[in-house]
């Protein structure tokens, strides 16, 4: 968990360098967001007939941290990371869990559709880091982490509606769809993502 924050702060980090670009750019807004997920993915009876892992990413809340600059005719780039809020029980190692975690850049689309709506249209690509958490069995003690990860690389589009509040604070439902790369961990190499980000526009 550590890591994972270590992570998203990096991001955040990140997010205020491409902030700080914008301006020289002079960019037209700046998004920050805070997510809340559900994932839907195949059952495990697909792995039946592959040599996927009877594990789906089925099930489990995820909190993500998101960021966009847009600069040019409501176009610009974006940053997300989500991970599982909990680990999960690895059915193929009893008391050992598993927490995945979905980063992505993305080019983002997002023209108004209306007084204080929004649309929203992303695609770009990242990565399903898996943690496997092992205890003291791979304990590092140069870096403090108890777990292994499984890193696959992945592509990721969808879309959302952003609804504003006020001038900047803003709710947008959205959903995104993973295709995964070689993702024999799990029972596909696709899955859902959808939830609602909590977030503020800086013009």
């Amino acid at each position: 968990m550590k890591r994972t924050l270590r992570i998203a702060l990096l991001l955040s980090f990140a997010c205020a360098a491409v902030a700080t670009f914008s301006n020289v750019a002079q960019a037209q807004k700046v998004d920050i967001g805070f997510a809340l997920s559900g994932m839907d993915a195949p059952g495990i009876s697909v792995s039946s007939t592959s040599d996927h892992n009877p594990v789906s990413l089925t099930g489990g809340a995820y909190l993500g941290i998101n960021g966009d600059v847009l600069f040019y005719h409501n176009m610009g780039i974006g940053a997300e990371i989500n991970w599982r809020a909990s680990q999960a029980s690895n059915v193929n190692v009893t008391g050992a869990t598993y927490r995945p975690l979905f980063w992505n850049i993305n080019y983002v689309y997002s023209p108004k559709l209306m007084s204080h709506v929004y649309g929203e249209l992303v695609g770009g690509i990242g990565s399903l880091s898996t943690r496997y958490y092992c205890g003291t069995s791979c304990y590092d003690p140069y870096t403090g982490t108890n777990y292994v990860s499984s890193n696959h690389f992945d592509g990721d589009f969808g879309g959302g509606i952003k609804l504003y509040a006020t001038k900047g604070l803003f709710i947008r439902p959205e959903v995104r769809v993973y295709v995964v790369n070689n993702n024999t961990d799990f029972s596909s190499n696709h899955n859902i993502r959808y939830g609602v980000t909590l977030g503020y526009t800086f013009r």
